[in-house]
């Protein structure tokens, strides 16, 4: 049974767009950035990696884009959001990360 993935590996068109994307919603960059070919981010214990793809790189999967006024809503709700006082999963019991 699987239990778990660790990581996660998706193209891009565009580095630069789907580095501020994911950097909008909260991942931190652990490797690269919007210039790179290869970025890393951590999501929790697991990773998301982007990896630069040329504009003549055709997908042959299904894929959806998540529309612009989602990612808005989305942002918007972080934005407001105190995330301070979050538990943070690699601290023990939870702590967050500004009782140490």
């Amino acid at each position: 049974m699987i239990e778990g993935i660790s990581a996660v590996t998706l193209g891009t068109h565009e580095m630069p767009r789907a580095v501020r994307f994911y950097r909008a919603l909260g991942f931190e960059v652990l490797h690269g950035d919007e210039e790179s070919s290869f970025t890393s981010f951590r999501v929790g214990v697991s990773y998301l990696n982007l990896i630069a793809q040329p504009a003549e790189r055709r997908w042959s999967w299904w894929a959806r884009n998540l529309p612009r006024r989602r990612f808005d809503a989305l942002t918007a709700v972080r934005s407001q959001q105190d995330t301070s006082q979050l538990p943070c999963p690699a601290m023990p019991n939870g702590e967050s990360a500004t009782s140490i």
